[in-house]
């Protein structure tokens, strides 16, 4: 299976991944809108690997096969000094 990797220019580290290059009639109207125009990356042997970046790889072909595409989002932002307080147990009280 190869798959047609595409990045958005509206939201940073967003990919949209769909069975075919310019086939995007399986993706919805509304996603397609908030994405904005898909600029093509790759074009990616998904049966050639074992993993991908920050996506599940099973996850990947089992959406694709099911919705015809898969958007992979980046992982949140993390607040370190936030994350730092709970450790030490800070409190304002």
């Amino acid at each position: 299976m190869i798959c047609a990797v595409y990045k958005s220019r509206r939201k940073a580290d967003s990919y949209l991944f769909v069975e075919k290059r310019n086939e995007f009639e399986r993706v919805p109207e509304a996603l397609l809108e908030m994405f904005g125009p898909p600029e093509l990356v790759m074009m990616l042997p998904l049966m050639k690997r074992d993993h991908l970046g920050f996506a599940d790889i099973e996850k990947v072909k089992s959406e694709l096969a099911d919705k015809g595409y898969y958007l992979q989002l980046p992982p949140p932002v993390v607040n370190l000094l936030e994350e730092h307080k709970r450790e030490i147990g800070y409190s304002r009280d």
